[in-house]
């Protein structure tokens, strides 16, 4: 008996291990992350000081909006998983799919009509911050396509939820770096 249970812990061991490597993989990733957008954020403010050029405010927060909106759906898609229903949680990333690339069009049309040059200081931090922040919304998407593809295929479960959980976690993050970016530079002047 106590050598089953010693081969039952053997063999659920690597598997734990591998999962303790991935979600430490992640967060160091999100480290890296952080410094690269938080670099980006104090470098608004040293080549500006807290001057910023008009931009359609509007725009702004109704982009703002629908990315906050995709962090519900992405967390509904993931807790379906988390409780094994597979038909809300791929619903919910599709939600989410369509709102990421919603707030992607939002900010290619703002970058269509900013009235300034992108030879500007502002100009220029501003390109560069919202160009960062929109490819990482992109990869996102790109990411919760292939895991929206193999949640159809009824892939994911309560006993497998782990990519479902990690895109979450990276939407998540790129949502919580827009809640700092946006009031940067749509309303500090």
């Amino acid at each position: 008996m106590a050598l089953a249970t010693a081969h039952q812990e053997a063999a659920h061991a690597p598997a734990h291990n591998h999962l303790a490597i991935n979600r430490a993989g992640l967060w160091l990733f999100f480290f890296s992350e952080t410094i690269l957008f938080g670099l980006l954020l104090s470098a608004r403010f040293y080549l500006e000081g807290i001057h910023r050029e008009e931009l359609n405010q509007a725009l702004g927060l109704l982009i703002t909006v629908i990315l906050l909106l995709s962090s519900v759906t992405a967390y509904t898609a993931e807790t379906a998983i988390e409780h094994d229903n597979k038909k809300v949680a791929s619903w919910y990333l599709f939600f989410t799919i369509v709102l990421g690339l919603v707030f992607a069009g939002g900010v290619a049309y703002e970058w269509s009509i900013a009235h300034f040059h992108r030879d500007e200081a502002f100009g220029s931090i501003f390109f560069t911050m919202t160009g960062i922040h929109a490819t990482h919304v992109i990869t996102g998407v790109f990411m919760l396509i292939l895991v929206w593809a193999q949640a159809l295929r009824g892939r994911y479960s309560s006993k497998n939820p782990w990519a479902v959980s990690a895109v979450v976690m990276y939407w998540h993050f790129v949502d919580v770096v827009w809640v700092f970016y946006y009031p940067a530079l749509y309303l500090t002047k």
